[in-house]
């Protein structure tokens, strides 16, 4: 791991004037690594990549302490607040969320391991970079860090947890179940910048390869995630989550599903089912034609 500089900010506007880089830009092998700063938060994606000499910044801000990021707070009819520093292990054990979105909990209960989800941020998980092995060795110069071959569509490649559909131009699929279940419930995620604050929802803010192969988000720099909200749920909704790994500790998803249902006097009236592991971004189904 390369030295670094440290900065702890005390504030969402004193991090977000620090000229950061999102973390997909400060990969490129043409990226200069003298000048990149990074946010961290948990850092558990962040340190992997170090450690694994694929990402050298020269400065990281820490937003791990920031005020009133850290809570989850119903806001009525307006659906549920997740702080983006949120842990997994407060999505697991949130009795609230258990009862009106059961998915999200179940997803959050399956990733990594108690360790891991004390201290793995609910921002930090949807902005993750994807866990294919030849992305994260430093001796593969892939596309997603401004190389010219995918190295897992290639003949013999070693591509078992890789996507099985969308892949024309990438394989790497999403790490975030987390994402899944929040793609489901409709998530919108809240963006703070110097420029203000922006609301996208969570399925518009994920990028796909054919759109830009680089990166697997809309981030831009010095921008952060700021908050996660859970639109409120309709009378009679209900929801579930699986996960099939072949571990059933600490292992990434070989596919998982979430889906989420509102009925009405026993009739299912809508359903959301949502992909993940399967595809380079979570997918949901297109809504059918009109006859």
């Amino acid at each position: 791991m390369n030295a670094f500089q440290w900065t702890d900010a005390t504030s969402v506007k004193q991090a977000t004037g620090q000229n950061t880089t999102p973390v997909a830009d400060a990969m490129l092998v043409n990226a200069k690594p003298e000048s990149a700063t990074i946010f961290k938060a948990g850092g558990v994606d962040v340190l992997d990549l170090m450690k694994e000499h694929v990402l050298v910044p020269a400065r990281i801000v820490g937003i791990g302490n920031l005020p009133k990021l850290d809570a989850i707070r119903n806001a009525g009819k307006e659906g549920t607040h997740l702080g983006a520093l949120v842990t997994l292990a407060q999505l697991e054990r949130d009795g609230d969320l258990q009862k009106d979105f059961r998915a999200l909990t179940e997803a959050a209960s399956h990733a990594a391991t108690p360790q891991v989800r004390n201290a793995a941020t609910l921002g930090g998980n949807i902005m993750q970079r994807p866990h294919c092995w030849y992305f994260r060795n430093e001796n593969f110069k892939c596309l997603k860090k401004g190389g010219t071959v995918c190295f897992a569509n290639q003949p013999g490649a070693e591509n078992k947890y890789h996507a099985i559909m969308g892949n024309a131009v990438c394989s790497a699929v999403h790490g975030s179940s987390i994402s899944t279940a929040l793609v489901a419930f409709g998530a919108q995620v809240e963006l703070t910048g110097p420029q203000g604050v922006r609301r996208v929802p969570l399925e518009q803010f994920f990028v796909t390869p054919d759109k830009d192969v680089k990166r697997e988000n809309a981030i831009q720099a010095n921008e952060l995630i700021t908050d996660v909200l859970l639109p409120a749920p309709a009378a009679g909704t209900g929801s579930w989550y699986i996960k099939f790994g072949e571990r059933e500790s600490y292992d990434w998803a070989l596919a998982d599903v979430a889906v989420v249902l509102e009925q009405q006097n026993g009739r299912c009236t809508k359903a959301s089912i949502v992909l993940g592991a399967a595809a380079p971004f979570h997918c949901a189904p297109p809504p059918p034609k009109p006859p």
